[in-house]
């Protein structure tokens, strides 16, 4: 089964939708396989990360912000603003794509991880993710 979630998010940052993938896996009908995650865009990313205390998600960003700044003097691709570079740069350090096994209809995992797409840009976007479960 392949469906796409088109993720509304406010901005930049790391945005749950982990009960989402959750339904799509059910609706599969597959007891045993793999689900594959593809965020189908070159200035976001997606990240299993704990989901117990929204601190971790903070200073990952933080972390990522201070590692990749904005308004650095060598990007040379301005054209959508000052996040524009560095937005690409964290997409291609990071995961455009996730697998994660599935047993028994539901997904593997940990009792504190949650999937996220991470937002690289600090605009209110779209995004689609395409899952695929088999």
């Amino acid at each position: 089964m392949i469906d796409t979630l088109n993720l509304t998010v406010p901005g930049q940052g790391l945005h749950s939708f982990t009960p989402k993938v959750h339904d799509v896996v059910r609706r599969s009908g597959v007891s045993e396989g793999l689900c594959t995650l593809f965020v189908k865009h070159t200035s976001a990313s997606l990240l299993i990360q704990e989901n117990y205390d929204p601190s971790a998600q903070r200073d990952l960003e933080q972390w990522l912000n201070r590692l990749v700044p904005e308004r650095d003097p060598l990007y040379t691709h301005t054209l959508e603003g000052d996040d524009d570079m560095p937005a690409h740069i964290k997409a291609a350090l990071t995961a455009t794509t996730l697998s994660i096994p599935v047993l028994d209809g539901e997904l593997t995992l940990g009792t504190w991880q949650g999937i996220y797409l991470w937002e690289h840009r600090r605009a209110r976007a779209t995004r689609s993710v395409v899952v695929h479960v088999a």
